[in-house]
C-alpha cells in the first residue's frame, strides 16, 4: 500500500465538441479534450508515454500509443500538475475515450496512471 501512494497520479478530463471542424455529411465529428494530470504521490516522476482507447457509437475502436503528450514528456514533482489540450475525430456523434499514461519515477520505478473513461458527444445527443 505504501508504494502505491508513492507512485500516484490523478487524471481528469473535460471534453468539448468542435462544430467548426466537424462535417455531419462526411461523417466527421471533431472533439477537443483538456487533460489535467496531478502528481498526488510522494515521488517525482516523468510521463513517458500514453495509450488511448477511443470507441465510437458503432463500437469501432482506435488505439493510440506514443511517446509523451502533445510533444512533451513532463516531469512532475509531488503536488505539481500538467495540463494540455488535444483532439480526436469520430465517425459518430457520440463516443468515449479511456486509457493510461506510463510513468517512470526518479528512482526508476515504472508505473501507470489510469485515464478514466470520458464521453465525447455533440450537444443535445446525450442528456
Amino acid at each position: 500500500m505504501e508504494s502505491s501512494r508513492r507512485y500516484q497520479f490523478t487524471v481528469s478530463v473535460v471534453s468539448a465538441y468542435l462544430p467548426d471542424q466537424s462535417d455531419e455529411a462526411e461523417p466527421r465529428y471533431a472533439f477537443a479534450y483538456t487533460v489535467t494530470i496531478i502528481n498526488t504521490g510522494t515521488e517525482t516522476a516523468q510521463l513517458i508515454s500514453r495509450h488511448w482507447i477511443i470507441t465510437d457509437a458503432d463500437e469501432s475502436v482506435q488505439e493510440v500509443r506514443g511517446p509523451g503528450v502533445v510533444g512533451e514528456q513532463p516531469t512532475l514533482k509531488p503536488g505539481q500538475q500538467f495540463q494540455y489540450t488535444s483532439g480526436t475525430v469520430l465517425r459518430t456523434s457520440v463516443g468515449f475515450m479511456r486509457g493510461s499514461y506510463q510513468l517512470v519515477a526518479e528512482d526508476g520505478t515504472e508505473f501507470e496512471a489510469e485515464i478514466p473513461a470520458f464521453t465525447l458527444s455533440t450537444p443535445r445527443v446525450l442528456h
